[in-house]
């Protein structure tokens, strides 16, 4: 007993349950942080004059399987019609269509919003 006296005080510190917690955090925030994006997988078509912009007005989004969002959220072509209809002629609208995307489906979204009386349509591209 008299030389566990003597010896006084452990002066150290037990990291091993700190690192266990901070990998444990690690693993939550790596295995959440793909579920908080909330994009739509888009691939945008290349174009040698596309100029940087940042989207002030409304967003339509058409990925590869042809599914239309507006805003983020995930609309039929009547819905998206009636929301354009209440949009004021000043509002501009940006389309994000997929690389994949037929025309066909990207022109009528054009057409949708010059028929609702949106003034200012622009198509989003990357530059090459």
């Amino acid at each position: 007993m008299r030389s566990s006296q003597l010896r006084g005080a452990m002066a150290e510190i037990n990291v091993t349950p700190l690192v266990d917690v901070m990998l444990v955090l690690l693993i939550i925030f790596m295995v959440t942080a793909p579920l908080l994006e909330q994009g739509i997988d888009v691939r945008l078509p290349k174009a040698s004059t596309a100029k940087a912009t940042s989207p002030s007005g409304l967003v339509i989004t058409l990925n590869k399987e042809h599914l239309i969002y507006l805003d983020g959220e995930l609309v039929t072509l009547n819905e998206l019609k009636a929301k354009l209809s209440r949009a004021s002629s000043s509002t501009s609208v940006l389309i994000r269509a997929d690389r994949y995307a037929y025309v066909d489906k990207l022109i009528a979204l054009w057409d949708l919003c010059r028929a609702a009386g949106v003034s200012s349509v622009h198509i989003a591209t990357l530059p090459e």
